[in-house]
This record gives structure tokens, C-alpha cells and sequence, in this order.
């Protein structure tokens, strides 16, 4: 034990850097896995130093909580479908928010249940020579900060979660008024925590965090679902400095590193993220959303429009006579659990001698990565997938591109259309290739809520139906044809 007190530092720096090397090797889907192991390491090195440096561990306290949380995630990982993965991470969001405010409440609670005790028994204290327990205005503006932004955190992200899973009390709001709210409850949260910091008056700390809970809410619950990928994101970096700021609380050099990699690498990925989008996160999170913005443009004259319709044999024909074939996954993938289906349907395809790759926009899907996750679950080889600016290049060459379930990220509107709210917002320029493919349900417009001038094109062809039904059906023509 006090072998491991005397080096902590050192268990505290090893494990620091294997939370680096975790976020190197998540930066690629072949290093994934060994990313993954590098971070279980670190938090098991993490968890394990910190019970022997800390005084007064109760311990059937934390282990007790411990395992209920280890069996809790172990059955979600287990039986979470992929359709559902985006608002299981904004739930899990939610929660490091939620031990933020309730580290920040029991740190201060103790905090003035120490002076009590002080000034209760001051004379006889102070003749023992014991120093009266003082909070250092640095603790206090570390509570501050940490608090509010555990709290934002914790509403915004159960907001997300309700919005991602269809949940009916997550609906989204609009109107005059909202913009005014956020202003009021923002500003009230930083009044009641500057008087806080200043007096630690316990009353403006309890208001200071509610209004923070309130904020939260209100801030995200005017954001489109189109927006939602960005949100999602922007809570995994919220989330991170949340859990930075319980560092400084606890005086946790471990818990700081490892807030901090998590937020700034939020952070980054939300900023790549809105540059796909032509868009600000400023603009993302209080300048509406997509949704809003295609909203106004339905409000117009409605024009009924044509669009070309094929069978799952055609699309098999026009495959299996292909040189290159470049296949875009969306969400419908995900929904219709068409992943493996794809991947046989592109075997098969190779098997031929057909060139086939994967094309993936940065905010397809509903959460960061969405596409990327479901692609190597199924197996498909990660040199087959490639990103936006990879591949744009090659559309124009391609003879067939078959869209799976994706609707924003290759709509044309956002290169030819100023009037479009995703104008300048960069896609896949699918409707460059010689032949274009769409499975969909129906020609309901996708989460942005914009009609997409690709389904009209003269060389689209429309198949409706289940994506993985569809996507089989493919599968049977292109085996019975061949080259």
C-alpha cells in the first residue's frame, strides 16, 4: 500500500499516456480494438491507484455502486441494437453530467458540515491546535464551473437521448420566445454562481444549478434532428470537461488528463463535424436547425414531381455489368440492419471482378462514426472505406452508386440550390455517376426534413422497400446474372 502511495504519480503518468494511445488508436478502425484495451488498462490502473492514495476509502461504498453499474453496462452493450447506439451514448452523456453536480454538491455540503462542527466546538479545537476548515476561492470557482457545466451536460443529453429514441416529452420547441429564455436562464445561472463564488451563499448555489438544469434543456430542445450528430458530439466534449472539472475538485491528476483528452477531442470532432455541415456550432446550437430551415421552404407551393422506379433485378443487372460500383450507407442501413446483407451483396460483387467501395459523409447516421461502426461490424475491409474528400473524386468515373437509406448527405441542393438550407454544405457527389441506385421506403424526406433533388434525377432509379430485403433480393439477381 504505501509502495503504491509513494509511486502513484508515477501509475497516474502511465496511465495518462495509455488514454493518449486510446484515443490514437480509436482514430482508425483497424486500430479500434487495441485502442479500446490501451483505455480499459489506463482506467483499471486509474481506479486501482486511487484507492490506495486516497485517506478513508469506504469501500463497500464505491464497490457496491461499482458492480451495479458493471452489470447495468455489460447487458446494455450486450443487447443494444446499432439502431439504438446514438441515444445510448447521449444517455451515458447525461451521466457523467449528473456525477459532476452531485460531486460538486457533496463537496461543498461536506465542506460546511466541517465548519459546523468548527464552530461548535471552536475553543476546544483550537486549543488542540486544529485550523479552521477553509475552502480556497480556487475550490470554489472549480465547484462553480464544474457544477453548472455537470448540469447543462446532464439535461441537454437526456434531451438527446429522448429526441434520438423517439421519446414523446422530447419535443423539439420553437418559436420568438426561446432565444429570450436562454438568454434569461443563462444569465441568471452565471448571476446566482458569480454571488456563490463570492459569499458561498448556499442558496444562489441551489439556484445556480437549477437554472443550469433548465438551461440545458432549453438549449438543445430547439435543435433539429438533422443537427442532432454535431449535439451528440458536442455533449461527448461537454462531458469530458465536466468529468475535468471533478478532477479539480477531488485533486484527481488522473481524472483531469482524462477529462481533458475527452473534451478536447469532442471539441475537434465537433468542429470537423459543422465544417461538413458549411455550418458554425454557434449557428448549429442557437442559429436553428436544418429542420426549421426546410420547414420554411415547405411552406411554399408544393409541386409534385417524378421520379423513376426499379426492382431489385434491375439493380442486380446493372451491378453485375458494372465495372465499379461505390456503395453510400445512412441511417435506412442502420434502421433496416442491411449491414451484413451489404457485405455479402459487395463479395459477391468482387467475386465478379466489380470494383466495390464504401463512400462516407462525416454526419451520416445519427451519431459521429454511425456508419463506420456498422460497416466493421459486418466485416467489410477498412481499405474499402473511404471518406467524403477520398472519394468525391472518383464519382464521375463510377458507373453505379447504390444509396442505402442516406438522404441529406446526397442531396444536390446543397451545391446548386441557394434558397436550400444545407447550401454549401459539402456532400457525396453521387449524382455525378453514370447510373444512381436509392433504396428507401418511400419518398418521405429524410431527418433534415428536405426533399432531395437526387431521387428526381434522369439517372436515378428508385427501389423501395426494406433495405436488407431489398439489398438480398440484389444479392439473388447479381448471383443468377454474373458478368
Amino acid at each position: 500500500m504505501e509502495l503504491i502511495r509513494e509511486y502513484a504519480g508515477w501509475f497516474y503518468l502511465v496511465g495518462a499516456i495509455l488514454f493518449i494511445l486510446t484515443l490514437r488508436g480509436l482514430s482508425s478502425p483497424k486500430t479500434a480494438i487495441r485502442g479500446n484495451t490501451y483505455g480499459m488498462v489506463a482506467m483499471a490502473i486509474a481506479v486501482i491507484t486511487t484507492f490506495f492514495v486516497v485517506d478513508h476509502v469506504v469501500v463497500w461504498m464505491i464497490l457496491a455502486p461499482m458492480a451495479l453499474g458493471a452489470v447495468v453496462g455489460i447487458g446494455r452493450a450486450r443487447t443494444v441494437p446499432m439502431t439504438q447506439m446514438p441515444e445510448t451514448v447521449a444517455l451515458m452523456h447525461s451521466l457523467v453530467g449528473l456525477s459532476a453536480v452531485l460531486i460538486a454538491v457533496a463537496a461543498i455540503l461536506h465542506n460546511n458540515h466541517l465548519v459546523d462542527i468548527f464552530s461548535q466546538h471552536a475553543d476546544a479545537l483550537q486549543a488542540a491546535g486544529v485550523e479552521e476548515p477553509h475552502m480556497s476561492k480556487v475550490h470554489f470557482f472549480e465547484l462553480f464551473v464544474g457544477c453548472f457545466v455537470g448540469a447543462i451536460t446532464f439535461t441537454a443529453s437526456l434531451f438527446a437521448y429522448g429526441k434520438l429514441a423517439a421519446k414523446k416529452w422530447a419535443k423539439t420547441i420553437s418559436g420568438s420566445w426561446v432565444k429570450p429564455l436562454q438568454a434569461i436562464l443563462f444569465a441568471a445561472m452565471i448571476a446566482c454562481g458569480i454571488y456563490f463564488f463570492a459569499a458561498n451563499n448556499m442558496t444562489a448555489f441551489w439556484l445556480m444549478t437549477a437554472f443550469a438544469l433548465a438551461f440545458g434543456w432549453v438549449w438543445i430542445a430547439p435543435v433539429g434532428g438533422g443537427d442532432m450528430p454535431v449535439v451528440v458530439s458536442l455533449l461527448n466534449s461537454f462531458s469530458g470537461w465536466a468529468a475535468a472539472g471533478i478532477g479539480f475538485t477531488l485533486e484527481n491528476n488522473m481524472l483531469i488528463v482524462a477529462g481533458s483528452l475527452v473534451g478536447s477531442s469532442g471539441a475537434i470532432l465537433s468542429y470537423i463535424m459543422c465544417k461538413a455541415m458549411n455550418r458554425s456550432i454557434l449557428n448549429v446550437l442557437f442559429g436553428g436547425s436544418m429542420s426549421a430551415g426546410a420547414a420554411a421552404a415547405k411552406s411554399g407551393e408544393h409541386v409534385e414531381r417524378n421520379h423513376r422506379s426499379g426492382s431489385a433485378d434491375d439493380a442486380g443487372f446493372l451491378m453485375s455489368n458494372a465495372d465499379s460500383v461505390v456503395i453510400v450507407p445512412g441511417y435506412g442501413m442502420a434502421q433496416g440492419r442491411a449491414q451484413n446483407a451489404v457485405k455479402e451483396l459487395a463479395t459477391i460483387l468482387k467475386e465478379q471482378g466489380v470494383t466495390v467501395r464504401f463512400a462516407i459523409h462525416p454526419v451520416a447516421g445519427r451519431m459521429p462514426g454511425h456508419m463506420n461502426v456498422l460497416l466493421a461490424e459486418a466485416d467489410v475491409p477498412y481499405d474499402d472505406i473511404l471518406e467524403m474528400d477520398e472519394i468525391n473524386s472518383d464519382f464521375p468515373a463510377t458507373d453505379v452508386v447504390l444509396v442505402i437509406g442516406a438522404n441529406d448527405v446526397v442531396n444536390p441542393a446543397a451545391k446548386d440550390d441557394p434558397s436550400s438550407p444545407i447550401y454549401g454544405m459539402p456532400i457525396l457527389e453521387a449524382y455525378k455517376a453514370r447510373t444512381i441506385m436509392v433504396i428507401k421506403r418511400s419518398m418521405a424526406t429524410g431527418y433534415a426534413g428536405l426533399d432531395n433533388d437526387l431521387f428526381y434525377n434522369e439517372k436515378t432509379m428508385m427501389i423501395f422497400g426494406d433495405a436488407k430485403k431489398v439489398v438480398e433480393d440484389m444479392t439473388k439477381s447479381v448471383n443468377g446474372t454474373g458478368h
